[in-house]
């Protein structure tokens, strides 16, 4: 099916900024949706930014909304998140998710990476 690998997690301090990279492979029918999560010790995976790969169409969480961007690069099949002016409540482990039809709920997607840690300190 599809196989999603992130990179580009590691320790930056506040104000910093960093790209995380997810290398897609599989199907494209299969990853028709796109989207960085992230997931904190004891707490829930929350989406940060989504991305439809069929119009473009983007949406992302209030926390991050204008110091996060999410692109697509079609030619390479990768996704990646720029992350600006990073504050410590970003820290945590940072998931790809692709699905073909719902990208927005964590128990409905099919398709996860193994995550890359950020850490802002």
């Amino acid at each position: 099916h599809v196989q999603l690998v992130e990179s580009g997690g590691v320790l930056v301090q506040p104000g910093g900024s960093l790209r995380l990279s997810c290398a897609a492979s599989g199907d494209a029918y299969f990853r028709q949706c796109m989207a960085w999560f992230r997931q904190v010790p004891g707490k829930e995976r929350e989406e940060v930014a989504f991305i439809n790969n069929n119009d473009g169409w983007k949406k992302y969480a209030d926390s991050v909304k204008g110091r996060f961007t999410i692109s697509r690069d079609t030619s390479k099949n990768t996704l990646d998140l720029q992350m600006n002016n990073l504050k410590p409540e970003d820290t945590a482990m940072y998931y790809c998710a692709a699905d073909p039809w719902d990208c927005h709920s964590v128990s409905n997607i099919n398709f996860w990476g193994r995550g890359t840690q950020v850490t802002v300190s």
